[in-house]
């Protein structure tokens, strides 16, 4: 993992049970009893409280063999711009994150080494006001499930306390949705507000589909043309992606 080490001692393992424990609580009662469409943001609200070294947050979740990305909340705008900005462009710390399964922080986005590992990313992450970055992996069966994804407008790393709090706040966020759903007493579960989000996705999906059959292209090719457009005038895949569908966009003259 880059960044500076997570801080040990005697009772570490006690304490650090302790803060998980705390965590978990937290994010559970910030949702609970919460209308489902207002649980993104109750979530999101409730993490960059969990972790004041960020100047905001997003947690992202991905679909079975996708590497396209659902924001499920967002703490403010360029949160949610950057996130939209690595699915877009599929680069970024959040991408290598998922595909390492580990944690990958850029503690300067303006210079070298993370101009050179993410020239588009790091270029457009300054313009939306980011310069340092630091994603987590949601760990599930085997694989990754999403990220959580903070950001600070100036570039630094985080100290060993942050970066174990940020860890066990990534850990809680699976939990806390699972928790909550299996607790409903609604058949259709307090999650049903990922409902909205899991829509975006298919968008993306169908647009792919739809490129695909236009162009006589592979998947992969028509996600990338999908995503060239996108960077190309300044908007995210969704965006994009819509459009194609309602037939307002033809890329057959890419």
């Amino acid at each position: 993992m880059a960044g500076d080490d997570v801080l040990g001692g005697g009772d570490a393992e006690q304490e650090t049970e302790f803060e998980r424990a705390r965590i978990a609580h937290e994010l559970i009662s910030a949702v609970r009893g919460t209308p489902p469409s207002e649980v993104p943001d109750a979530l999101g609200h409730a993490c960059i409280s969990l972790l004041p070294a960020a100047s905001g947050l997003s947690v992202s979740v991905l679909g079975d063999g996708s590497d396209m990305g659902v924001v499920l909340c967002a703490s403010d705008s360029v949160a949610a711009r950057l996130a939209e900005i690595q699915y877009t462009l599929g680069e970024g710390p959040c991408m290598e994150a998922v595909r390492l399964h580990a944690p990958v922080f850029a503690t300067d986005l303006t210079r070298p080494p993370a101009t050179r590992r993410w020239p588009l990313f790091a270029m457009q992450a300054a313009k939306a006001g980011a310069e340092a970055a630091f994603s987590l992996p949601l760990a599930g069966a085997g694989n990754s499930l999403g990220t959580l994804d903070l950001y600070r407008e100036r570039a630094g790393s985080l100290s060993g306390d942050h970066i174990r709090t940020a860890l066990l706040v990534a850990d809680a966020v699976t939990l806390a949705v699972i928790a909550l759903d299996h607790a409903s007493p609604h058949p259709e579960g307090v999650v049903t507000w990922l409902a909205g989000a899991e829509a975006d996705r298919e968008e993306v999906h169908q647009a792919t589909g739809m490129i695909m059959v236009r162009l006589g292209v592979s998947a992969e090719e028509a996600l990338l043309r999908l995503r060239a457009r996108a960077f190309a005038q300044g908007r995210t895949s969704t965006q994009v992606a819509r459009d194609i569908i309602d037939r307002v966009m033809d890329l057959g003259d890419d």
